[in-house]
């Protein structure tokens, strides 16, 4: 094992706002970076944490922990590749960045090497993206060749919004609740929740009426 040196910026991710409360998956990626770190003369500098779903395509928590690492002249350090490596705006991000990485479940990459790795594994995640993109057309238009109506109705698409919110409040249900029986108004509700970084479920910002919209469908769910 290489002993590491100098300073390090780590980036963690969570899928969900649940996982980012509870802690699930962070603190395993906070003991890989320990582990990858450890045996050398190293300085965590920064600690970064990205709570998203698998739409939102802005990565703040990514910024911020790239521009502590220009700021200190130090390398990224990511917990975790895996479903990172199939982003390619993630991987072109870093790219662009100039910052150099290292992920606890590869080996380290530095300077051209690291930078033609990167590229190389951005090009396969766009691959991927294109195949499955070929893939569904082509699944698609043998359908309609069968005879099958493709397309949604209108009320298809309204049922399947309405689950989808539905969904999204049920998430964020213990942690409305938890906030309300404080008796905390929708504007302070929603103050704390962007103090939390919670994000919202289409990605914008906590105010008063996307409480209501959210309190409104959890008790909705349970009358």
């Amino acid at each position: 094992m290489i002993a590491h040196r100098g300073k390090f910026v780590a980036y963690y991710r969570v899928s969900t706002t649940q996982q980012g409360r509870s802690g699930l998956g962070l603190e395993a990626q906070r003991k890989a970076v320990r582990q990858r770190l450890d045996g050398g003369s190293w300085q965590l500098v920064g600690e970064y944490t990205e709570i998203e779903s698998g739409k939102r395509v802005r990565r703040p928590q990514l910024e911020a922990a790239l521009a502590a690492a220009k700021k200190h002249k130090a390398k990224l350090i990511v917990a975790k590749l895996d479903r990172l490596a199939r982003n390619t705006r993630f991987l072109l991000t870093l790219l662009d960045s100039g910052v150099d990485p290292l992920f606890c479940d590869l080996p380290e990459m530095n300077g051209a090497m690291g930078k033609f790795m990167l590229t190389s594994m951005a090009a396969i995640a766009e691959l991927e993206a294109g195949l499955i993109s070929e893939r569904t057309k082509a699944g698609l238009a043998v359908a309609k060749a069968r005879g099958v109506k493709l397309g949604a109705t209108g009320a298809w698409l309204a049922r399947r919004n309405r689950a989808e919110a539905q969904a999204r409040a049920k998430k964020l249900a213990p942690l409305v609740r938890e906030l309300k029986g404080r008796g905390l108004s929708m504007r302070a509700i929603a103050a704390e929740l962007r103090k939390r970084k919670v994000p919202t479920p289409k990605g914008g910002t906590w105010h008063p009426e996307t409480v209501t919209r959210i309190v409104r469908r959890i008790e909705g769910a349970r009358a």
